[in-house]
């Protein structure tokens, strides 16, 4: 990813409407507070595309990726997709946050204040 990331490219539209449309119940969670502004006035997007990564939430102002990990990350294949992900998105300049999905319902404002602290400007 050494030039410009592109974002939400048109092949993976149909992956992006799909996974709008059946969030887990973590992401769903997580979409009721950061949708709208809700978040220190950040805007989000959900199931955004970067280059050929769909990821659950983005913050284009903050260059932010949020990722939500369930039961199918503790594999250990999938962890070495996820390290190698994250590692060419943050090469691309984002920032990028992994929680649980249990971290969303059992420690919700303290996600919300790890996530403030990725901003680079308090509101």
């Amino acid at each position: 990813m050494n030039e410009k990331p592109k974002h939400n490219l048109v092949y993976l539209k149909p992956i992006r409407k799909h996974l709008r449309h059946h969030l887990t119940p973590a992401e769903a969670a997580l979409w009721s507070l950061l949708k709208n502004s809700q978040l220190e006035g950040r805007k989000f997007r959900r199931q955004h595309s970067i280059d050929d990564f769909v990821v659950d939430f983005y913050c284009p102002e903050e260059h932010l990726v949020i990722e939500l990990d369930g039961e199918v990350h503790n594999n250990p294949d999938q962890q070495d997709k996820d390290i190698s992900r994250d590692k060419k998105l943050k090469e691309a300049g984002f920032k990028v946050l992994r929680f649980e999905n249990k971290f969303v319902f059992e420690h919700r404002e303290q996600m919300l204040n790890d996530i403030k602290a990725y901003f680079k400007d308090k509101l």
